[in-house]
């Protein structure tokens, strides 16, 4: 059961698709109440962000480690590739906050 928990609370530090309510389901009252509760949600997507530029930076530093001081270039795309990909994910959340502050509500 502990097992079952630190697994949900690894992915919500990661990542934050259950913060969000669907914006396609219900009447037009429900619609913008969705996107009310979205755009307060927003104000954690920095955080996201941090997390995952931190992270991404660690996962650099760890794989610069690896190559430079162990003399393991193969070892280092071990590290390399996840802070290749922290990098589109930071973009996809910047641009999911940007669209948020800037998008106007449902019509």
């Amino acid at each position: 059961m502990q097992d079952a928990a630190f697994r949900t609370l690894l992915y919500r530090y990661f990542f934050f698709g259950w913060l969000f309510k669907d914006m396609n389901r219900g009447s037009l009252f429900e619609r913008a109440a969705a996107w009310r509760h979205n755009r307060e949600q927003a104000r954690w997507l920095p955080t996201y962000m941090r997390r995952w530029m931190w992270c991404g930076a660690a996962f650099y530093a760890l794989g610069g480690f690896v190559e430079l001081m162990l003399h393991l270039p193969g070892a280092s795309a071990f590290f390399y590739v996840p802070s290749a990909i922290s990098v589109p994910v930071n973009a996809v959340i910047a641009a999911a906050w940007l669209g948020f502050k800037a998008m106007p509500g449902p019509v």
